[in-house]
């Protein structure tokens, strides 16, 4: 049954791919994949964050908020203050509480505790607008002199144009041995039922 699903992704989709040649952070990993996004709005998925949704996937309730607001979208969790230092952390004004999407203000990677404008983390899904790449381009490297794309996104959120949205779902961070076993667990309970 897995094995037909699969087989039929790959036959209908078209994969390319680059190759980010040195680890400069993710911004310079973004930096790397220009020449196949060209002028186009585009998602980005972090591997490591795997997330659950009860209907439309995160990427999906972000294209919803980036067709509104036609800016660039990030989804965004509230996380316990302890730790914000694993994160990009988010400051921003609520302008829709019903859905919880927030104008960012401010932005800072992996601040500590007691240096972060809010509890508010940005997890590994976004929806980009290309002028993300002039940015990236000339950002000097920051935290762990990596380019990151958090500092790009404080440039385009000066300007007003960065959305925050807690998405609906949960998300497990699989970049941790307790994350991973817990995604193991929740989905092996799920298919269980």
């Amino acid at each position: 049954h897995y094995l037909k699903e699969i087989k039929n992704v790959i036959e209908k989709a078209t994969f390319t791919y680059v190759r980010q040649k040195k680890m400069l952070g993710l911004g310079d990993a973004i930096l790397t994949a220009e020449p196949l996004i060209g002028n186009n709005p585009f998602a980005v998925i972090l591997a490591d964050d795997l997330c659950d949704c009860k209907n439309n996937g995160v990427i999906s309730q972000l294209i919803d908020i980036f067709n509104k607001y036609k800016c660039s979208v990030v989804a965004i969790e509230e996380i316990p203050l302890s730790e914000t230092n694993k994160y990009g952390i988010i400051a921003g004004d609520l302008i829709d509480n019903n859905n919880g999407i927030y104008q960012v203000t401010d932005m800072i990677e992996k601040p500590e505790s007691t240096d972060a404008p809010s509890n508010m983390a940005i997890i590994g899904r976004y929806i980009l607008t290309p002028d993300i790449f002039d940015i990236l381009k000339t950002i000097k490297p920051g935290l762990g002199k990596e380019i990151q794309i958090t500092d790009a996104l404080l440039t385009q959120a000066k300007k007003g144009k960065v959305i925050a949205y807690k998405f609906n779902g949960k998300r497990f961070d699989c970049g941790t041995v307790n994350g991973f076993v817990n995604a193991t667990n929740h989905f092996a309970a799920k298919l269980a039922i």
